[in-house]
């Protein structure tokens, strides 16, 4: 099928302790609050043309509000509503004009969990910069990446109705395929879908500049009393760069650089041993992948499936 999404534009957060979710975000994790709206805060990365990266509102429930993905067009942006309608999947909007930062065209809908997801295009960038030497914050989104209860499902569901394609696996001698890679350009993953006990978010990665930047920015997190989950190391599938935290809500994020670009054309998924430390981390510095550490990134039960957020 023809492959109408092109990138991760945001990922949009609700949370109970507004406040404190804001300050975290706009000040030690290192993102720019470009526009604030009574209990509504949208977040831009330093060297991204994108509008912003996170929103995170304030409600009386912790939810994954939306995940949004951009299109070339806005013909391409109804091909795909008209696509998502034919094989009967949930839309929350019909396409039309979107009345957050940066304006554009698109439509919401309900992936195969109940997720919020939307696509659009025509968003206007956002003015943004190179970011210089040492310069430790978020250069762009990278990745996000959710959990599911049936893992090959999930992977079907967005392979079929967003044209998205398996990069590699990470699977285990006694639990089987339990992580999916997934690309909707040439970037080894902007999604991946991981096995759960319930559905949730898993995490959200932002690249850094280099590996100095992402060194200096995971220890201003440190130093700012946010509790490491895991890190720093480098993984094998994507060949990237891992420090993952908590966010004041349990919300597992991640900094990372280095994420791997592949020949799309020639490239063939592997599948990865997860019992292989070297798998989980080819420098051996961040520790072994703890069943501590996977409960943690399971994160809570999203409440807010099959629900679609308020703005």
């Amino acid at each position: 099928m023809s492959r109408l999404i092109t990138h991760l534009r945001h990922v949009d957060l609700a949370v109970p302790d507004y406040d404190r979710q804001r300050e975290f975000y706009a000040g030690v994790w290192g993102l720019e609050e470009v526009a604030n709206d009574g209990g509504v805060s949208f977040l831009a990365a330093a060297g991204s043309p994108e509008q912003y990266v996170v929103r995170i509102r304030k409600s009386a429930d912790k939810r994954l509000d939306l995940i949004a993905y951009g299109a070339e067009t806005p013909a391409d942006v109804d091909a795909l509503a008209e696509r998502l309608r034919a094989d009967e999947v949930q839309l929350i909007s019909e396409p039309g004009a979107l009345d957050t930062p940066g304006g554009g065209y698109g439509f919401r809908f309900f992936d195969g969990d109940g997720r919020a997801i939307e696509v659009s295009a025509d968003v206007a960038h956002r003015a943004h910069r190179k970011l210089e030497e040492k310069e430790s914050v978020p250069v762009r989104l990278s990745h996000v990446v959710i959990n599911t209860q049936n893992l090959n499902a999930t992977r079907a569901w967005y392979e079929r109705h967003l044209g998205f394609a398996l990069s590699d696996t990470l699977a285990h001698p006694h639990m089987g395929e339990i992580m999916h890679f997934m690309r909707c350009n040439p970037r080894h993953h902007s999604l991946a879908i991981s096995q759960a006990p319930h559905a949730s978010l898993h995490h959200i990665s932002f690249e850094m500049r280099g590996i100095d930047e992402y060194m200096r920015g995971s220890g201003r997190v440190l130093r700012s009393g946010a509790r490491q989950l895991w890190g720093p190391g480098r993984h094998t599938a994507g060949d990237n760069t891992f420090s993952y935290f908590l966010d004041p809500h349990g919300n597992t994020i991640e900094y990372t650089t280095e994420l791997e670009l592949l020949e799309e054309d020639t490239w063939h998924p592997g599948i990865h041993d997860a019992s292989n430390p070297d798998v989980a981390d080819q420098w051996g510095t961040a520790g072994p992948l703890t069943e501590t550490i996977a409960a943690e990134s399971f994160n809570d039960p999203d409440p807010g499936l099959h629900t679609a957020p308020p703005i």
